[in-house]
């Protein structure tokens, strides 16, 4: 993920992008900074965003609370913030204005309509829900109480995605026919979820395996740059066992509501994964390869396929920074909104169906 799109690269690099968050604009030190609080440590990406919440200088980790208490303890011990025992004293707390939830995701639906409940302005770590009812319902909360709301799809400030979707929206690439979208990385092979993270290796507690885990990132890129789905089918299957009967490796089918056909694979057992996205129109060509773009466009003479096209807009703050800066005031942050996380949940859960049921599911 981040640059690579993989999730070893996300923790690789966390130090490198919490160094440009430093460098953000903060509010002068004399002003009261922003409270927050953790609810729930468990995901693995944990560190990396308090790596990046204690680098800015306008916010202040009030509390950690987790229902392992010596995992909320560890954690607030790195943030040099007070470990709670009941998450009630964090949303009755008026000081905090938000939350942060990286829980295990069968947590999530009580979390966060207890944090829209108490106005809590929250991100929170994808998927947003277990299943596509439960998502929606917490969208609509969150929607109701007009909270500031995003989560962890960062493949959206990648220059190479946002040139592409500036070319689509222009019509370079004329009439889409078809997109592959792909994100795998050794995760099973190298043991990642052996101990500490064992949960995401659960699909009970998880909501998915390895496909949704990595798949849901790709899934986005791909709705985000060409609109919503019509129909999925797909074959999603488990490699080495190591992690029981979860699922390690899948590759989905995809018919979108404009009438592109798509691929997307996802999963833990490859040892390489060069080529991460693919378009092509009747007029225009793209890929990546190994964090290259190459790109042809019949309606732009100096584009080259054979070349990496390298004109590419300026990255956005990361998901974690575009957050704070919308709660400290920042104004058109280009947030993920509550029901694009829902739809996501949703035709994940149409493509988990299809390959249980082995035919084409509707995604409603």
């Amino acid at each position: 993920m981040e640059i690579n799109y993989t999730r070893r690269d996300f923790i690789k690099k966390s130090g490198a992008a919490a160094l440009v968050a430093a460098a953000l604009p903060v509010r002068a030190q004399d002003d009261k900074k922003i409270a927050v609080a953790f609810v729930g440590v468990a995901h693995i990406h944990t560190p990396n965003y308090l790596n990046e919440v204690k680098k800015r200088g306008d916010v202040h980790v009030k509390c950690v609370w987790d229902h392992d208490p010596k995992r909320a303890e560890r954690y607030a011990a790195i943030a040099g913030a007070q470990a709670v025992a009941e998450v009630n004293s964090i949303w009755s707390d008026p000081e905090i204005s938000a939350v942060i939830i990286l829980s295990e995701t069968n947590r999530h639906y009580e979390l966060v309509l207890a944090a829209a409940s108490a106005g809590k302005n929250m991100f929170v770590e994808k998927p947003l829900g277990i299943t596509a009812a439960e998502s929606r319902k917490m969208a609509g909360a969150i929607e109701k109480g007009h909270l500031i709301f995003t989560t962890g799809y960062f493949l959206r400030t990648d220059p190479k995605n946002l040139f592409l979707r500036g070319e689509i929206e222009r019509g370079h690439f004329g009439k889409i026919t078809r997109v592959r979208g792909s994100n795998c990385h050794n995760g099973s092979l190298g043991g990642w979820f052996d101990t500490e993270w064992r949960w995401m290796a659960d699909p009970k507690i998880a909501g998915v395996g390895a496909f949704g885990d990595l798949g849901t990132h790709t899934l986005d890129i791909l709705m985000w740059l060409l609109g919503g789905l019509d129909s999925v089918a797909a074959e999603i299957q488990t490699v080495t066992g190591r992690y029981g009967d979860c699922d390690e490796t899948g590759e989905a089918l995809i018919r979108f509501k404009s009438g592109i056909i798509g691929t997307l694979a996802a999963g833990w057992v490859d040892i390489e994964d060069p080529v991460k996205l693919l378009i092509s129109g009747t007029e225009g060509h793209a890929v990546i390869v190994n964090d290259q773009l190459f790109y042809r466009s019949q309606k732009i003479a100096d584009s080259n396929s054979h070349k990496p096209w390298t004109d590419l807009p300026k990255s956005p703050h990361a998901p974690m920074d575009q957050f704070l800066n919308a709660i400290a005031g920042a104004k058109n942050e280009p947030l993920v909104s509550p029901q694009e996380a829902a739809a996501r949940v949703t035709a994940m859960q149409a493509i988990y169906e299809a390959a249980r049921e082995r035919k084409w599911v509707k995604v409603s």
